[in-house]
C-alpha cells in the first residue's frame, strides 16, 4: 500500500501565480522557453540556460549553478513563499470543458523502489541524471510528477467538498493553450489524516507523465539515505528527503490522447510500392485530401504523397491476449516501421520523429507537405486500462506511446527536501 504525506509547500503569492507558473521543462526547447519566459517565470529556474546570451549548454555546471541562484532569488524576492504548516493541495485542470482534480502530495521513494509506484516506460540514463542533479542541487522537487490511482469514492467526496465550499487560492487561464488551472489548500488536520489513511489502502500508483523525474527523485532519496547511514546518523524513513512531489489523479478522470509518428524517407520504396506492401497486413482505404482520423483500436491513418489513407490491421496480425502485442504502437512498429521502413529502434533512429496529438493531424500533414518528412502515421489513443494492465504485469510500453493533456503547470507548488 502506498505512503503519502502533507508538506510545507513553497509557492507563489496569489497575485503572482499566473506569472510564476510555467509549462514543464520537457515540453519546450531552450529557444521556446526563452521566448515564453516572463520576468518571474519558473522557466528561469527549470531552464536556466535561457538567461545567457548566447545560451549555454543546459547540462553544464554553469547552468545548474544558475538554477540554484535563481531559486534563491525567487524566494528572496517573495515570488515563492513557503507555507508555515504541512498541507495537502488540490490542483484542478480544465481542458475543452473537461476538468480533472488531482491531490498534490509527497510520495515516498521506497514505494517506487518496491514497485508500488508503477511505471510503463523505460528511462534514458542521461535524462534521469540531469533531473537527479537538479533535485540534488536545489534540495527540492521543483516540478511535480503526474500519477494516477484507482479512483476511490471517499477521496473524490473529500476533494469535492474542498472545491465546492471554498474559493481557490489560484484561478487562472494559461495563455497560449487556454487551459484553466485552479488550486486549493487543505490544512485541516482531520481531513489530512483521513486522506493519508485512504491512500494507505491504495495498492499502487501509476506514473502517467514524469518517468525521468520519478526515477531521479527516487535516486536522490536512496542516495541521501545511504549518505546519512554512512555518516553514522539515525534513519527513520520519515526524513523529508525520502519524499518527492506528485499530483495524483483518479484514473477515471484522465484522458490519453494520440501520439503519432512521422518518418523522413520510405526506405527506398516509392509511394505506390509502400501502399502495395501495406496491403499484406492492412485493409487499405484511400481518403484523398481530407484528413482521416483513426476511429478505434487497430485502425490507423497514413498521410503520404498528398493523400490520407485508412489502415485497418487484418485479423491475425496481433494478439489481443498480449498486453504489449495488442498495442497499436506495437502493431505499427512491427508491421510497418520495422518490416517496411527499416526502423528498428525508436529511441535512437534519427529517421523517425514523434508528434503529440495536441498538435492535431494537420501538423502531420504540414511536416510531410514541407518535404521534411515523407510519410506520417496517426494512431488511436491508448486507454488508461491498457496502461494499468501493462504496468501491473511489469511490462514496458514502446517509446512515445502515451500523451497526457493538459500538462501540469510547474511552479504552483514546490517540495523542499529539507523541511
Amino acid at each position: 500500500m502506498v505512503k503519502i504525506k502533507p508538506f510545507k509547500g513553497i509557492r507563489p503569492p496569489r497575485e503572482l501565480a499566473k506569472e510564476v507558473a510555467s509549462r514543464p521543462y520537457d515540453v519546450l526547447n531552450s529557444a521556446e522557453a526563452k521566448a515564453e519566459a516572463g520576468e518571474k517565470s519558473l522557466l528561469h529556474i527549470i531552464k536556466p540556460e535561457i538567461d545567457f546570451e548566447p545560451m549555454i549548454d543546459e547540462h553544464s555546471t554553469q547552468a545548474y549553478d544558475h538554477a540554484v541562484a535563481n531559486f534563491k532569488k525567487w524566494k528572496a524576492n517573495g515570488w515563492l513563499v513557503q507555507d508555515d504548516e504541512k498541507c495537502y493541495y488540490v490542483y484542478a485542470q480544465t481542458m475543452e470543458g473537461r476538468t480533472q482534480y488531482g491531490l498534490v502530495a509527497a510520495c515516498h521513494f521506497e514505494d517506487y523502489v518496491a514497485g508500488r509506484i508503477k511505471k510503463h516506460e523505460l528511462t534514458r540514463p542521461d535524462k534521469e541524471e540531469d533531473r537527479m542533479i537538479h533535485v540534488w542541487r536545489q534540495e527540492a522537487n521543483i516540478e511535480p510528477v503526474f500519477f494516477a490511482y484507482p479512483a476511490r469514492g471517499e477521496v473524490d467526496a473529500i476533494i469535492d467538498r474542498v472545491v465546492t465550499t471554498r474559493e481557490p487560492v489560484y484561478d487562472f487561464v494559461a495563455e497560449g493553450d487556454g487551459f484553466g488551472h485552479r488550486f486549493w489548500v487543505i490544512d485541516e488536520e482531520g481531513v489530512i489524516a483521513r486522506l493519508t489513511e485512504l491512500f494507505a489502502e491504495v495498492p499502487a500508483l501509476y506514473v502517467a507523465d514524469g518517468h525521468h523525474r520519478t526515477a531521479a527523485a527516487a535516486r536522490v532519496g536512496a542516495e541521501k539515505k545511504e549518505a546519512l547511514l554512512d555518516a553514522g546518523g539515525t534513519y527513520t524513513g520519515e526524513e523529508e528527503f525520502n519524499y518527492f512531489l506528485a499530483v495524483i489523479f483518479p484514473d477515471n478522470q484522465l484522458k490519453i490522447i494520440d501520439y503519432n509518428r512521422v518518418v523522413r524517407d520510405l526506405n527506398g520504396l516509392t509511394p505506390e510500392e509502400l501502399v502495395a506492401a501495406l496491403d499484406k497486413d492492412f485493409v487499405v482505404t484511400r481518403h484523398g485530401t481530407e484528413i482521416y482520423r483513426p476511429a478505434e483500436l487497430h485502425d490507423f491513418s497514413m498521410y503520404l504523397n498528398g493523400e490520407w489513407y485508412g489502415l485497418r490491421a487484418r485479423e491475425g496480425r496481433y494478439d489481443d491476449a498480449d498486453p504489449i502485442g495488442v498495442l497499436d504502437v506495437t502493431i505499427l512498429s512491427t508491421l510497418v516501421l520495422d518490416r517496411l521502413l527499416g526502423i528498428r529502434d525508436l529511441r535512437t533512429d534519427k529517421r523517425i520523429d514523434f508528434v503529440g496529438g495536441i498538435r492535431g493531424l494537420g501538423e502531420l500533414q504540414r511536416r510531410v507537405d514541407s518535404g521534411e518528412m515523407a510519410v506520417a502515421f496517426a494512431l488511436y489513443p491508448v486507454s488508461m486500462q491498457q496502461l494499468i494492465d501493462i504496468a501491473d504485469t511489469g511490462n514496458i510500453m514502446p517509446p512515445k506511446t502515451t500523451w497526457f493533456e493538459p500538462k501540469l503547470r510547474s511552479g504552483l507548488v514546490i517540495h523542499s527536501l529539507k523541511d
